[in-house]
């Protein structure tokens, strides 16, 4: 039997190590069935954040398919996606060092297109025609980014273009007699998970397109997944009710497939997302968020079915016949590739990493008013360890999550670096503020013109919450962010008086630099959450943490990829140099390799370890003799 000992929180020994936490990880991606096979996309931290394809069956060893130096890996809108694409064992895909199409068959690589300054996603193979469809996009010189919808021939690489003259694609989607193409696009300023359209085309016998028509969406309308049934029968997800259901094209229109105050679709920041098929059948499945954690469903006469499971994020699925692709995770599992509905057969986990129950925290929904009555989602995790209790005149420090986007979602499935914390005697809460998504269209827009206001708001609410239950020390309080998470915690600490310490990783400072000097995908995204640029310049301006850095009066910690295009290192570094000009005390690590969003393991590693250190200095807790952070 362990023996249970009361220690300082903080201090306390875990068994999971920041190597173990972070470098040990795998960060799987968009897995797909095709011909009896799942084969998934993997980024491997131990070789630098490649990232590999393999694929495999339940029962069998996993096969890679790609040798170094190839990594497949899409930089469309920055953010990629749909890196390749699958059909009868022939792989396209997305090399990530030229951005060109590669063709994978018999085990030999082939390069199949030479368009220097082309970068390629959302590969989907029209076997009819002989060609690859997928998005373009075009970095030329002295130009901005052209955005366009191209067939590539799997003959000789040649490229058409099919539709240009939006700002941006995404989702192509054939039918099964590869008669009729369809596709979204929006112009900005909107995002996608603001407005898109979806356009639909009939294709002659050579491939072109004729009698292009609009079936749905506009500003104010986010559409999701085109995609033909097995019969032909085009569906796809609107937000047109308030949540993201499921629609069909039909001879009389549009109707509900489902009609649930649930969301069925995500915001799309990456190309390639699935989150509904159709099985051999016909019979429609899918996934939906209810407060958070996700469910299975199976459509079965009009009425949506849940299928029992104890995964509870579920972030893609993917259909092929009677072959199910899942990428999913649950509170005891971490995000692991299945194959299978009702009975899930793991094929690859994130981690190897081996948790007995009792050092897991599990994620507790928790709910509270704003300061207008809206109700905030988080997910709290007390700490968890077998070994250690909270001596009884303490309660333990916290550290406040906010994810980045700001319109993202974090779920409850099983994180190893959250369990980093909690093993330690951290308390942790994940906060999906006001603007996430997967609460409902009014949730996620309730963000608008309030950004660095309403996150910051719910960030601080949820510690004074758990303050108000006993449940953490208000005077030992955290808060980390990357990203736009990142500008959170800034603001956070620059315009309120709450947290004693900060933890930023690659996050915004100046408002107005980093939306007019971002990359194309995000490049007007601030005139939903701001103000239309430069109409609210002083709003930007007003709410930048740079220039209210003289009310930062807590320790910070900043972590900066040098090679970050999304959120470049002008920002921190303009940051780190005002605090340090009042004497304010700032810890700056610089990490060369990395972008947005570190890859790398000893990068991941060092990241944590060094964190783990400054909440030791500021928080006066000894960390675990054993733990890296004290011996370097």
């Amino acid at each position: 039997m362990t023996e249970v000992r009361s220690a300082s929180c903080g201090s306390w020994h875990s068994p999971i190590s920041a190597e173990l936490a972070s470098g040990n990880s795998l960060r799987l991606m968009q897995p797909r069935a095709c011909d009896g096979w799942i084969y998934w996309i993997e980024s491997r931290p131990s070789e630098q954040g490649r990232s590999v394809l393999l694929r495999g069956r339940p029962g069998q060893e996993p096969q890679l398919l790609l040798p170094e130096p190839f990594n497949a890996r899409s930089r469309v809108h920055e953010y990629g996606g749909g890196a390749y694409a699958v059909h009868a064992e022939r792989v396209a895909f997305v090399n990530d060092a030229d951005q060109q199409i590669y063709l994978l068959a018999d085990g030999a690589i082939q390069q199949l297109t030479q368009a220097p300054g082309s970068r390629f996603g959302d590969l989907c193979f029209d076997v009819i025609h002989g060609r690859l469809l997928c998005i373009r996009e075009q970095h030329l010189a002295d130009e901005p980014p052209k955005n366009s919808l191209v067939a590539v021939s799997l003959r000789d690489g040649t490229i058409a273009t099919l539709a240009q003259g939006h700002d941006f694609y995404s989702s192509p989607a054939l039918d099964p007699a590869a008669k009729r193409l369809a596709w979204l696009q929006w112009n900005q300023p909107q995002m996608p998970w603001d407005g898109c359209e979806l356009q639909l085309a009939e294709l002659t016998s050579s491939g072109a397109l004729k009698t292009v028509q609009r079936l749905a969406g506009g500003d104010t309308e986010s559409l999701f997944q085109p995609q033909f049934a097995p019969d032909g029968t085009l569906h796809f997800l609107s937000d047109r009710d308030g949540w993201w259901n499921i629609y069909k094209v039909t001879g009389a229109g549009i109707d509900a497939v489902t009609a649930d105050t649930a969301d069925y679709g995500l915001a799309q920041w990456n190309l390639g997302m699935s989150r509904y098929g159709f099985d051999a059948t016909g019979t429609l499945l899918a996934v939906r968020s209810v407060q958070g954690r996700t469910e299975l469903i199976r459509i079965h006469a009009g009425e949506p079915q849940v299928i029992p499971s104890p995964l509870t994020q579920i972030d893609h699925l993917q259909v092929d016949g009677d072959v199910v692709a899942m990428l999913a995770s649950g509170p005891h599992t971490p995000a692991t590739v299945y194959a299978g509905l009702a009975t899930q057969q793991a094929l690859r986990r994130s981690t190897g990493l081996e948790l007995d129950a009792a050092y897991i925290s599990v994620a507790q929904a928790i709910r509270f008013p704003a300061s207008d009555g809206e109700l905030v989602h988080a997910w709290y995790y007390p700490p968890c360890n077998a070994g250690f209790r909270i001596p009884a005149t303490e309660r333990p420090p916290l550290i406040v999550k906010c994810h980045g986007g700001p319109t993202a979602m974090n779920g409850d499935g099983l994180e190893p670096r959250i369990q980093f914390w909690t093993s330690r005697g951290f308390a942790v809460v994940d906060v999906n503020y006001r603007g996430s998504s997967g609460f409902g269209r009014d949730y996620r827009r309730s963000l608008d013109g309030a950004w660095g206001i309403k996150d910051v708001e719910d960030c601080i609410g949820a510690a004074r919450y758990l303050a108000a239950q006993g449940l953490i020390d208000p005077e030992r309080t955290a808060i980390s962010g990357s990203s736009a998470g990142g500008y959170t915690v800034l603001s956070a600490l620059a315009f309120h008086d709450y947290f004693r310490a900060g933890a930023v990783y690659y996050g915004i400072s100046e408002l107005a630099s980093a939306m007019t000097d971002t990359h194309k995908f995000e490049a007007r995204y601030g005139d939903r959450l701001l103000g239309p640029w430069p109409e609210a310049e002083t709003v930007y301006r007003e709410r930048s943490p740079l220039y209210a850095a003289e009310r930062i009066n807590c320790p910070v910690i900043f972590f900066q990829g040098l090679r970050d295009r999304v959120v470049p290192p002008d920002q921190t570094e303009r940051m780190v140099n005002a605090l340090r000009g009042r004497g304010q005390s700032v810890t700056y690590l610089t990490f060369p390799d990395e972008g947005h969003g570190f890859r790398r393991a000893d990068s991941l590693r060092r990241a944590l370890e060094a964190e783990l250190a400054f909440y030791a200095k500021v928080f006066g807790f000894t960390a675990s003799p054993t733990d890296p952070a004290q011996s370097s």
